[in-house]
């Protein structure tokens, strides 16, 4: 159990990592039919949210696999996810297995849990600033 709780920052380095890149590869495929494409037609610049929801998920899910702006980028999907359930999904059926929104639901859910916890120590932004800090102590 020790060494789980010695490796909690890499996991959670790991968790970060994987749901960031699967959210921007599904705005990628959305955006530039790559992937497997989009999981219908590719949305123009003026649809709403269609366009805008796979920029936010393409930009905001790199942001966090990088570990920069962590936690604002992790609200953001957060949220763009609960709009996407309650908006598109929840109307057709009370529960995600019903209304075929499991998706939306599992990444609100994993998107919250990284911004209560943040990026972690192997986030780009921690190694970035690690430097300034060690400098301030030595002054």
């Amino acid at each position: 159990m020790d060494t789980l709780i010695k490796q909690q920052g890499l996991f959670l380095a790991c968790y970060r990592f994987v749901l960031g890149l699967l959210f921007a590869c599904h705005g990628a495929a959305t955006l530039f039919n790559v992937l497997g494409g989009p999981q219908g037609p590719a949305p123009s610049f003026a649809q709403w949210p269609g366009w805008w929801a796979a920029a936010i998920e393409l930009v905001a899910g790199t942001l966090v696999v990088l570990g920069v702006a962590t936690r604002a980028a992790a609200v953001i999907c957060s949220g763009t996810m609960a709009y996407a359930y309650f908006v598109v999904h929840q109307p057709q059926a009370l529960f995600p297995i019903e209304n075929g929104g499991e998706k939306a639901a599992l990444f609100c859910w994993g998107f919250l849990l990284i911004a209560v916890f943040g990026p972690g120590r192997w986030a780009l932004s921690a190694r970035l600033t690690a430097p300034r800090a060690l400098a301030s102590e030595e002054a």
